[in-house]
């Protein structure tokens, strides 16, 4: 018998600790996410083996269905892809419903305001009038201004 075949009828949780080791250490490296679950199977066959041997062909047809079924699973629950208005480096949106301080009045429906620590320009959503230190809320966003409204 191969090297390989011989450990693996001595040592099989070991194989399958390693297995997933090495899956884990690729998904570090390109991190996809998806190899993340095929560790996961591959660490669940192992604890496995670890308490009762099993056969080669259930083993690895135990590791295909754990990581088809936790891949799948993961898609569904996990989903990759923040949804709209959630990205978190984008400083502008994060700042949509908070509230702050006029700084200086408004003219023509445009002006500053302080939100968060940081001075924003801003344009008034709606008619009105604000003057400096009314409360604002920010409404949305307008290219790189704030839109607010009075509080």
């Amino acid at each position: 018998m191969s090297l390989i075949g011989d450990l693996y009828l001595t040592h099989p949780a070991w194989i399958w600790a390693g297995l997933a080791a090495a899956l884990l250490a690729a998904e570090i490296a390109i991190g996809t996410g998806w190899l993340l679950w095929a560790a996961a199977a591959a660490a669940v066959v192992a604890l496995i083996e670890v308490f009762g041997q099993l056969p080669v062909t259930a083993a690895v047809m135990l590791f295909a269905g754990l990581m088809i079924v936790s891949s799948l699973t993961a898609r569904r629950y996990f989903p990759r892809r923040p949804r709209q208005g959630e990205d978190i480096n984008d400083n502008i949106a994060r700042v949509v419903g908070h509230e702050g301080r006029v700084v200086a009045a408004f003219q023509d429906g445009v002006g500053r305001v302080f939100i968060d620590g940081k001075e924003w320009a801003a344009e008034l959503e709606g008619d009105g009038v604000l003057e400096a230190g009314a409360r604002v809320r920010v409404a949305g966003v307008s290219g790189a201004r704030l839109r607010v409204r009075g509080v």
